[in-house]
Order: structure tokens, then sequence, then C-alpha cells
């Protein structure tokens, strides 16, 4: 039997790498990672969100425990499968105040004995004051813990927190306090124990990629939490760190990496996620590890393999079915907070999903009975009345062309699309046989063609825009005039004459026959076409091969800097993080980051800079291409 365990950073997101992506359903994902007891952490998601091939996955019962308040936060889940395991109890957080409606029984329950505040060293919020909490639900608001019961020992999956700032420690230290009492109450009333997920703390410096560094191995244990662990774990406390106690002396065993700056390629990381069990497991333990090559997340997944027989000291034979018996009933009923028992899932709540969801085909209408009355046919006058207007604009179109003749060019017109003209509408013939009604109703809607200067006509003429037409004119040299300008002072009139003849040049008009209505930048744009017209026009290779050339260098990408340490070109990043500076690009050394890389003085001593990963280069993007520009034009102008 196998037990796995991974924070997969979110359930939605996971689907989106290789090879999950490859799976329709959720199960899929499930009989890959080939466990029979499946844990995951930060499934970052919610009740409401969930979906049920991701909630109800075939031969698996599902247990969740979600935040109170945040949404897409947080959260974990346990999948065991029906098949080799069967859960005989679950429940949802650590302090065993998180209770369905209506709360447990006496024989629902996992433990008899549960933490309790007053019973517990809290860390205050503030050093001095007696602010701990007195509650310890306001640990389990944010849905870190499962408890599972499967007979031979019972299961606590957990998603420790993380130390976002200073303000953050003492929650963190009190969820740990709170997950160490709930253990040793367990022990006490004789249970067998296993903790696995995310703890979010380091155990040694082996477990850390910056442990061996003198300065970190000095003070690795000051910080708070790494004290409690140490004192935790054997041969200090009563848990065995069972990847550890296979592979005790394994270097960058790590299950942790920063992927924003990509530390998996380089190994970089941390040891953070584990399986804890109390002694009297450690027989049934065959091996552990950690998968390191398994993708879609920042941790990997890691997992132990229970023994099917044990031999005790007497020479008895125990069997693991024995003690962990799988009951076959299709029909059995899971524990209560099991999700396949939730309303929306059983069949006793609807969806809101099922109202936006395809819906089925209608049934097939029946043949109406003879004895029904036909359907009523719309009257031939009504479809003459159509037809007659539809006519009646293509006329109106036709009587607007003075000589079709001279212009041979054709265009494609719908003469469904005419509008009527505003003559009045002859009256329909009351004759339902009229031959021209039925002409005009069987060519109404189809496509003839006609003259080009039939369309324009048909369509009023759009009104010119005062000003510059384009922004490409602003780049290409004035044609002179080819002809007289008109003697005219309206801009419609040259307009119309310009559309009506674009094989011309630009019209260009003296200023003082422009109209003083006219837009003041309009005028000095004339103003300013004159004076390019009077001076002289350089050689046109010249001029392209200028214009080219400053184009180029305008355009031109810039090239990456090189950095001081390693002298090799740079690697471009962008801000992510909400700031005044996001979305800003910078660069950085190329190199990867390693075992001491260099993070700065302020974070790593001098003396313990290894210069063959990453220095601690970095410039901003337009001061790069703001230095760039003046050294062009500094050898432009030398």
């Amino acid at each position: 039997m196998r037990i796995l365990s991974w924070n997969i950073n979110g359930v939605r997101t996971l689907p989106q790498y290789h090879p999950w992506n490859s799976f329709k359903l959720f199960q899929g994902i499930l009989e890959h990672l080939k466990a029979d007891i499946i844990c995951f952490q930060e499934m970052k998601t919610s009740r409401t969100a969930l979906v049920k091939d991701v909630a109800v996955p075939d031969h698996f019962d599902s247990f969740f425990s979600f935040p109170a308040s945040k949404g897409g936060y947080s959260g974990v889940a346990v999948y065991t499968d029906t098949r080799t395991v069967t859960a005989l109890k679950a429940e949802e957080g650590l302090s065993g105040t998180l209770q369905p409606k209506p709360p447990f029984q006496t024989e629902e329950r996992i433990s008899r004995s549960y933490p309790y505040a007053h019973e517990m060293d809290l860390m205050s919020s503030v050093e001095g004051e007696s602010d701990a909490p007195s509650d310890l639900s306001v640990l389990d608001e944010e849905g870190r813990g499962l408890v599972i019961d499967l007979g031979l020992f019972v299961l606590i999956n957990v998603y420790c927190p993380n130390e976002t700032s200073d303000t953050r420690l003492p929650y963190k230290m009190n969820y740990h306090f709170m997950l160490q009492e709930r253990v040793r109450k367990l022990v006490a009333e004789g249970r067998q124990v296993m903790v696995v997920g995310d703890i979010n703390v380091c155990a040694a410096p082996i477990d850390h990629c910056d442990g061996h560094l003198p300065s970190n191995v000095e003070t690795f244990y000051d910080h708070p939490a790494r004290a409690w662990f140490q004192n935790w774990r054997h041969p200090q406390g009563e848990m065995i760190d069972v990847l550890r106690q296979f592979w005790p002396e394994r270097k960058g065993m790590y299950t942790c990496w920063n992927t924003k700056i990509s530390a998996r390629d380089t190994n970089y990381g941390t040891r953070i996620d584990y399986v804890l069990v109390t002694p009297g497991l450690m027989p049934w333990i065959r091996h552990g590890d950690i998968q390191a090559s398994v993708k879609g997340s920042d941790h990997c997944p890691i997992y132990v393999d229970l023994r099917d027989e044990i031999t005790t000291e007497s020479g008895k034979i125990i069997y693991l079915k024995d003690v962990m018996p799988v009951d076959g009933n299709a029909q059995r009923v899971p524990p209560r907070i099991a999700a396949k028992r939730w309303d929306e899932f059983s069949g006793k709540q609807q969806l809101l999903s099922t109202f936006f969801g395809k819906k089925g085909k209608a049934p097939a209408t029946p043949q109406a009975d003879s004895s029904q009355p036909a359907a009523k046919e719309v009257p031939p006058a009504t479809k003459t009345r159509q037809s007659s207007g539809t006519r009646t604009a293509s006329q109106s179109a036709t009587d607007t062309i003075e000589h079709p003749s001279s212009i041979p060019e054709s265009i494609d017109v719908d003469v469904g699309s005419l509008k009527p003209s505003p003559s009045p509408t002859p009256q329909p013939s009351s004759t339902p046989n009229n031959p021209s009604s039925q002409s005009s109703s069987s060519t109404a809607g189809q496509k003839r063609k006609l003259p080009r200067a039939q369309s324009a006509a048909s369509k009023p003429a759009k009104k010119p825009k005062p000003g510059q037409s384009s922004i490409a004119s602003f780049f290409a040299q004035p044609l002179a005039p080819s002809f007289s300008p008109p003697n005219t002072t309206s801009i419609a009139s040259r307009s119309q004459d310009t559309d009506r003849n674009p094989d011309r040049g630009p019209v260009t008009l003296p200023i003082s026959a422009a109209d003083p209505d006219l837009d003041a930048d309009y005028q000095l744009a004339l103003k300013l076409s004159q004076e390019l017209e009077a001076e002289p026009v350089p050689p046109a290779a010249t001029s392209t091969k200028e214009s080219s050339k400053a184009w180029s260098n305008l355009m031109a990408p810039v090239a990456a800097p090189n950095c001081t340490v390693h002298d090799e070109p740079t690697k471009l990043y962008t801000v992510n993080k909400q700031g005044p500076n996001k979305g800003k690009t910078f660069y950085l050394c190329s190199r990867p980051v390693g075992p001491g890389y260099d993070r700065g003085r302020s974070e790593r001593l001098r003396e313990e800079v290894n210069h063959e990963y990453r220095c601690n280069y970095f410039k901003w993007a337009s001061d790069v291409k703001r230095e760039s520009l003046s050294r062009a034009t500094d050898s432009s102008s030398s």
C-alpha cells in the first residue's frame, strides 16, 4: 500500500501541466499517481467552486477542508481508494471544533479528548503581552488539517502556515503547538499516528540549499519553528522522520523550489514536506522517497510504502488486510464529512451549474391530428405587398443614374438591402395571381450587378474629415500640383473632386483661399506643405538611405548588457509584483541560482559567495536604453 503526499499549489492549475493535461477527468490524475491514499495540500479552491469530477471521482472517497472566509487559498484534501482501503472516521481540523450539522455523535469522533488552549503554552502576538488565542478554532479557520481514522493508524494531513511576515509568526507557532498536542493525545489513547504534508519548516541544515554555509550552520536553530521541530523529531522527540530514516546522509533531497528564479533547474531548494510516524508504525514502513521528477507544482510528491505483512518478536505474522480491512460493499456509507454525502453531490440539492449546462434535445413534436385545424397561411396579398416594396426601392435607385452606360465597371449589390425611396408606395393588386407581383417576389433578396456609379448614388456621400487624412503623409514628400486648383473655397467640393478622381495628386490651396472656419492645425499643415515645396528635394537615393538608417537605429532592439562579474550577456525580466514598478523590465545575470549565489551584500557574506552561480548584477532596462541612445548620439556627432 502506498501513501502519497503532495502540495499541488492549486487543483485548478495542476491540469495545465504535462502529463496531467492529458487526462480528461480528475480520476485519471489520481490513477496516474499510483497510490492508495493521496493527500493534497494547497487546493486553492472552495466548496462552491469544486467541480464534480474533482469532488467525487469514481472508486475514491474524498475529504476536504477549505478556509472559512478566504476563497482560493490554502485547503487540504484526502482521497482514499475504496478498492484497497476503507476510511472508518474522518474529521475536519485539529481542534475538534469544526463540526458538521448536526454535530458528531460520540461514536463518530476519532478521539475522546482534543487540544485545549488553556492546556498549551501558546505564543502571544506581542512579546510580553498575554494575548494568546483562548479558542483554538481560529487556528482551524484556514482549512489546513484533516484527520482520518484508517484502523491501523490515524492519518493527519496538514498544511502548516508559512511565515510571510513577523506578525504571522505567532499564528504559525501556535498551529504547530496544536498539531503536537493533537498527536500527543492520540498517542495517550493508544493510537498510532502518521502525519503527512507541508510542515513549512526545514528540519536540519542538510535540508536547506544554503544550510552548509558557516553563517547558517551557527544560527540554524535560532528560529523558533526550527527549534520546535528539532525537539519534536526523533531522537529528541517521539516523531520519526521516515524519509530521513531511509536516507540519513542524502544531500539535495529537496521537495520545494522557488520557481520565480528557476531554482529547480539547479536543485536549489529546501525540504519542508514530511512523513512523520510514531515508533509503533515503523515496522510497517517498507520504503520512502521523494519524486523529484514529477512536475506540476513548486513542490514534488513524497511517499511511503507499507508492507503487506510483518512478523512480531514472538513469531506471529500480522497481515495488513487484517488490521486495515477493506469494505468491498459498493453501498457502504462513507464518513459524514465525505464529499459523497454533501447535499450537492448526493442528489438532495441541485447544482447551480445544471441551469447553465446544455439541455437534451426536445422530444419530436407529434404530428397534428386530421381533426385539428390547419395552420393559417399568409395571404398572397401580404407577400405581394412585401415584394412590391422591394421592387420600388430598386427602381428608385435606378432612376437616380443619368448615364449608367458611361461607366463599364460593375459591382455586386444586394437589392434587398437597399432602402425604399420616399416616393409613395403603390397599392398592391387585389388579384392574387398578378404576374408582376410573382416576378418581384421571386427576385427579392437576390443579387444583381449594378454599375459602380449607381452603387455610389444609392449611398450618401461620407463627410470628409478636416485635417490630416493619414499618419503616412507626415513621412512622405509633398507632390507638386498637377493642375491648377479650382477656384472655390468649399472643403466639401474639394473632397468630392478627390473622391471622384482618385488618380489625381493632392490639391494645394493658397492660404488666402482657405475657409476662415478651418481648424488652425489644418491651416498650419497647408503652410508647412507649401514651405516644403519651395525647398529643393534631395536626391531620392540619399534620402532613402539616411531615412532607413535613422529608422534602423531607432527601432533596433537594445543589446543586453554584460554582467560585471562574468562579463556575459544578462537576461531580461519583468516585475510582476503589485506596486509602482509592476510591468517594468530589468536585467539580471543570466547564470542560474545555486548554493552561495550572490544575493547582495545585505543577505550574503562576501566570503561565502560562489561565483559559479548568479552574481548580483541589476539594471533597469530603461537605464540600459538611455545609455545606448546616448552612445549612438555621441558616435554620430563625432
